[in-house]
C-alpha cells in the first residue's frame, strides 16, 4: 500500500481518536476480540481511513448497492432471514447471505466464500447497540486440481468426499460472547457450487450431507448449521432505479434475480441461546445483523498498527443501505457499529425525512406522509413499542419489551429485530405485520416475505394509519420467489444449474 505522508498522518491521528472512542464505548468486544471493532467511529472518520483499511476494494452490502463493493462480491452480504423454524417452533432460523447475482455457469472457478475473513451473524439482546453474542464462520481451501485440470469436478459427485470433487471448502464455526469463543463447528464441509447435472445429479443429497449438527451453543446446546450454494431467495424488481419504475409504474413484474443464486450461511439455534439472560420467556426480543470483516494489510504508525480484521459490509433491515442511506454515505455505513447509528445525525435525518416519498409525491403525484417520520424511526431504529416514543401504538419487536432491560442502556440502533414470543404463522402472509401477519417482516424476516412492497407502504406511511395506499397495492408485481423454499432447514431453495438467461 502506497499513500503521502500527509495522508499518513491524517489516518494515525483518526485511528488514534478512533481507539480512545473504542475503549469507552466497546467493552468486552475490543478486549475479548480487538480485531472485531469497526474502525468507523462516525461516517467523516469511516470514509478517510476507507482506502488504509480495505484490501483492495470493499465494503458494502445489500447486492452491491454502495460503490465499492462492486470490487470484493465475496463480502457483499446481501440479506438476512430470522424467524422462528416452522419445523422447530423452540428454536429460531437465522440466513445470511453473500455474493450476489451468481450466475449458475459461472466456471471455471465458481463462487467461493472468501478465506482470510470472518462471516458474522451478530446478536444484541439487551438492545446497546453492541453484539452479544457473535456466530462466525471461517473458510479454507482444499484445491486438488493442481496443474493437471481446469475442471472444478472430473466426475459425478454424489458426496461430498468424492474423489472426483476437486475443489472443497472447510469451515469452522465459533459462537463469541464476552466469556470468550467456543468452537461448535470444526472444518466442516461446505456444499459445493452446483456445476450441472452431469457433474451433481443429486445435489439435494449433497446439501444434506452439508448440513452439520452443533457441538453445543450458549443456550445449553442444540442446533444445526449450513453452508454452501443456493437459489437467491430475495425477489423483487430493481428497476426502481429507472425513475421508481419507469415514472408510470409500467416497469414492474419482473423478478430480477430470478435464476441467480447466492451464497448461503444458516443457523438454527434454541431461543434461549439468543435471549438475554438466556431466558426467552422473559426477554424474547433479539437484534440481528450481519457483517464481513476482512483482513487488511499491516502497517506501522507509529503508536498505531493498522493491520487486522476490519469490518467492510453490513446488513439487518432490508433496503435500508439500498434505499434509505444516499450514495455519499453508503460506504462509511457499512462500517459503523449499531451503536453508533444514533450519533450519526446525517444518517438519522435519512430516517425522520426519507427520500422516497418525496420522490413518489414528485413522480406519482401521491402525497408524502408529514416529517419527522417517527414510525420508521421505529421501524428501523428503536423496534415497535408503546415505550419507543414514536406512533405506532403497539408492542411489537423491541428490546424495551424485554424484562431484564433497562431503558436507561437502550440505544436507538439499525437492527433485523425479531419477537421470538410470536408463534410462527401458519399461513403466513407476504406482506408481513402490515397484512396482519405478526410473525412477518419488520418483525425478523421470512423468506417468503415481499419486503419490497412492504417497505414501500411503510414509507408511504401504512404503518401510521393502519391502511394499505391502495395507489401503490401491487408494488413492484413480484410478489414470491422464483423457485419454492423447503419445509425444513436450511429452508431456502436449491441452487439453479441453467444460465440466467434460458431460465425462463
Amino acid at each position: 500500500m502506497r499513500c503521502g505522508r500527509s495522508t499518513l498522518v491524517f489516518i494515525a491521528g483518526q485511528w488514534k481518536e478512533n481507539l480512545k472512542e473504542m475503549q469507552k464505548s466497546q467493552g468486552w468486544l475490543r478486549a475479548k476480540r480487538p480485531g472485531l471493532v469497526a474502525a468507523a467511529t462516525g461516517l467523516v472518520a469511516a470514509a478517510g481511513m476507507l482506502a488504509a483499511l480495505a484490501p483492495g476494494t470493499s465494503g458494502a452490502s445489500s447486492h452491491r448497492e454502495a460503490p465499492l463493493i462492486a470490487g470484493d462480491p465475496q463480502a457483499d452480504n446481501t440479506d438476512v432471514y430470522a424467524f422462528t423454524s416452522p419445523d422447530d417452533p423452540h428454536s429460531v432460523s437465522l440466513v445470511s447471505n453473500w455474493i450476489p447475482f451468481e450466475e449458475p455457469n459461472g466456471g471455471p472457478n465458481f463462487y467461493p466464500f472468501a478465506t482470510n475473513t470472518h462471516y458474522n451473524i451478530k446478536i444484541d439482546n439487551n438492545g446497546d447497540g453492541a453484539a452479544d453474542i457473535i456466530y462466525r464462520w471461517t473458510f479454507r481451501n482444499e484445491d486438488r486440481r493442481g496443474t493437471s485440470t481446469f475442471l472444478y469436478d472430473n466426475g459425478p459427485v454424489k458426496s461430498l468426499n468424492d474423489a472426483t470433487l476437486l475443489f472443497r471448502q472447510h469451515y469452522t464455526l465459533q459462537e463469541i460472547t464476552r466469556y470468550g469463543a467456543k468452537t461448535l463447528v470444526k472444518d466442516a464441509l461446505a456444499a459445493p457450487s452446483d456445476t450441472g447435472k452431469a457433474s451433481m445429479p443429486n445435489y439435494s443429497a449433497l446439501r444434506g450431507q452439508a448440513v452439520r449438527s452443533l457441538g453445543g451453543s450458549g443456550g445449553g446446546g442444540g442446533g444445526k448449521t449450513f453452508a454452501g450454494q443456493a437459489d437467491d431467495p430475495f425477489f423483487l424488481d430493481l428497476r426502481v432505479f429507472d425513475l421508481l419504475y419507469g415514472g408510470n409504474l409500467k416497469e414492474t413484474g419482473h423478478d430480477t434475480l430470478g435464476g441467480y443464486n447466492v451464497n448461503t450461511i444458516a443457523l438454527q439455534v434454541p431461543k434461549s441461546a439468543l435471549a438475554y439472560r438466556g431466558d426467552a420467556t422473559r426477554n424474547p426480543v433479539v437484534g440481528i445483523w450481519s457483517t464481513t470483516d476482512r483482513k487488511g494489510a499491516d502497517v506501522k504508525l507509529g503508536p498505531v498498527n493498522v493491520g487486522g480484521y476490519h469490518q467492510v459490509s453490513r446488513l439487518g433491515n432490508p433496503l435500508v443501505n439500498e434505499v434509505v442511506t444516499p450514495a455519499g454515505l453508503k460506504d462509511s455505513f457499512n462500517r459503523l457499529d449499531p451503536s453508533k447509528d444514533h450519533t450519526v445525525k446525517p444518517l438519522v435525518n435519512r430516517v425522520l425525512s426519507p427520500e422516497v416519498p418525496a420522490l413518489i409525491q414528485k413522480i406519482y403525484g401521491i402525497p408524502a406522509p408529514a416529517t419527522p417520520r417517527k414510525d420508521l424511526q421505529e421501524i428501523f431504529l428503536t423496534g415497535i413499542s408503546k415505550n419507543s416514543g414514536g406512533p405506532i401504538q403497539a408492542d411489537l419487536n423491541s428490546q424495551l419489551l424485554n424484562k431484564d432491560v433497562s431503558a436507561g442502556r437502550f440505544t436507538p440502533a439499525e437492527e433485523l429485530r425479531l419477537n421470538m414470543a410470536v408463534p410462527a404463522t401458519a399461513e403466513p402472509n407476504r406482506l408481513g405485520v402490515i397484512g396482519g401477519d405478526l410473525q412477518g417482516y419488520p418483525n425478523g424476516r421470512r423468506l417468503g416475505d415481499d419486503v419490497v412492497d412492504i417497505e414501500l407502504q411503510a414509507l408511504e406511511g401504512a404503518a401510521q394509519t393502519g391502511k394499505i395506499v391502495e395507489a401503490l397495492a401491487k408494488g413492484d408485481g413480484v410478489d414470491a420467489n422464483d423457485a419454492a423454499f423447503g419445509s425444513t432447514f436450511p429452508y431456502v431453495a436449491l441452487p439453479h444449474d441453467t444460465s440466467v438467461n434460458q431460465a425462463g
